[in-house]
């Protein structure tokens, strides 16, 4: 058997050579969520080359997070959507999400600090289905990140 030369087979090119081409001035710190393509240069994904952007984003991911999501992580989140599921009172609502909030992060992100709490239930055209929007504030002195807000929307069943 002989063997064949690779030395003139040439090179083919495609439009993914840009996703191979990427800048590598700064170091990727993880993954912004919700997924997005990248821009030329920047890779696959879009990423997060900030520490507090990211931690931010993973501030965001565990608010949203229900127990039982994450493989291998059962107990990871802050576990809000039943808790929306049985949304009867403004009052009640805020106080058991209050708690389970502050329990995910002191499990899971103590470096985080909770400042405020706000929730306000948006009910469009219809006084049975809506969503609760949570404003929180937070810090985190370990990266020089002070009172930073994050809205969430959780939509009622």
């Amino acid at each position: 058997m002989a063997l064949i030369s690779f030395k003139h087979v040439g090179v083919k090119t495609y439009d993914t050579n840009k996703v191979n081409d990427v800048d590598r001035s700064q170091t990727p710190i993880g993954i912004k969520t919700p997924l997005e393509f990248g821009e030329q240069g920047s890779g696959l994904l879009l990423m997060h080359y900030d520490v507090a952007d990211q931690l931010t984003d993973n501030f965001r991911n565990l608010i949203l997070t229900n127990q039982g999501d994450r493989v291998a992580l059962y107990r990871y989140g802050a576990n809000l959507n039943p808790l929306v599921a049985e949304f009867s009172s403004k009052e009640d609502f805020d106080s058991e999400a209050m708690l389970r909030i502050n329990t995910a992060v002191q499990q899971w992100m103590p470096f985080v600090e909770l400042g405020g709490y706000d929730s306000k239930p948006v009910f469009d055209n219809n006084r049975y289905t809506g969503k609760i929007e949570i404003t929180l504030e937070f810090s985190i002195p370990r990266v020089q990140l002070f009172n930073k807000r994050i809205s969430v929307v959780l939509f009622v069943m």
